[in-house]
């Protein structure tokens, strides 16, 4: 493993830790919830229905069957609330890639050691890249044991289906950081463009498909690709897969040509 990779790695090493303990937890105790309520599934489908209408009720999915062991895990871990803490914590540590280093005045030293600027930015990439996929695999084994402890009935197939896919679209976000910042060296960039094309992509892709207005938007949103293949429910959408890591291929070749021609400075 290059020098560079492994610096990375302990420079995330505490955000790591925090961030795979906090979402663990998060998924243990919303799937536990799971136990104690599958015996009355329609009161649990009454409840969310009449908790959520309208176009909140779109946002969280629909719920149509919450009531389900797949259509809870679906909710609770694969449709918002989940992906988007993920998304949140490889925004962090990609914007931790070039714009904090740089702000901070020590990306300066780091480039004129003898090592090109194409492989500072690869090498960067490929430690925010196993930071993500350690956390992936440790929440993959918590939530395919809790589920099955609950269980919720989902094959395990189909689980990995969905939580790869939330890895390539956590990538995507993750690679969207470090793009802005090796174009811009700049942090809060990184984060404004993360977080407005996330929430916004969202929004796209799950009001999109009751709102004409907006329906040809949800091609634009990686949450398209990471949703409507419905992978928990019906296994590997290989395209759909293809087109994220397409995507995050681009976004991670614009920062290496961005980051080659920019004057690096404080």
């Amino acid at each position: 493993m290059a020098a560079l990779v492994r610096k990375t790695l302990r420079e995330y090493r505490r955000a790591l830790i925090g961030w795979t303990v906090g979402m663990c937890a998060f998924f243990g105790m919303y799937i536990s919830i799971w136990a104690s309520m599958k015996d009355d599934p329609q009161t649990l489908s009454a409840q969310a229905l009449a908790k959520y209408p309208g176009a909140l009720r779109d946002l969280m999915g629909g719920l149509a069957d919450v009531g389900t062991g797949v259509g809870f895990l679906q909710t609770v871990a694969y449709q918002l609330l989940g992906p988007m803490l993920f998304v949140m914590a490889a925004s962090v540590l990609g914007n931790r890639a070039i714009a904090v280093p740089e702000e901070a005045g020590t990306l300066e030293l780091t480039v004129t050691l003898p090592i090109d600027r194409r492989r500072l930015v690869l090498d960067r990439w490929i430690g925010l890249a196993l930071g993500v996929l350690v956390v992936a695999v440790v929440t993959f084994a918590v939530i395919a044991a809790a589920a099955s402890g609950a269980g919720m009935g989902v094959p395990f197939g189909r689980l990995l289906a969905a939580h790869t896919g939330l890895f390539l679209l956590v990538m995507f976000f993750g690679t969207l950081a470090v793009c802005a910042g090796a174009v811009t060296g700049r942090r809060q960039v990184g984060l404004a463009v993360v977080g407005v094309w996330a929430v916004a992509g969202y929004v796209v892709e799950t009001l999109g498909r009751s709102v004409d207005a907006i329906a040809w938007l949800r091609w634009l949103s990686p949450f398209h690709y990471y949703l409507d293949g419905r992978p928990l429910y019906q296994g590997w959408p290989v395209g759909d897969y293809l087109v994220l890591l397409g995507a995050t291929a681009v976004l991670l070749m614009t920062a290496v040509l961005s980051f080659e021609r920019r004057d690096v400075g404080v």
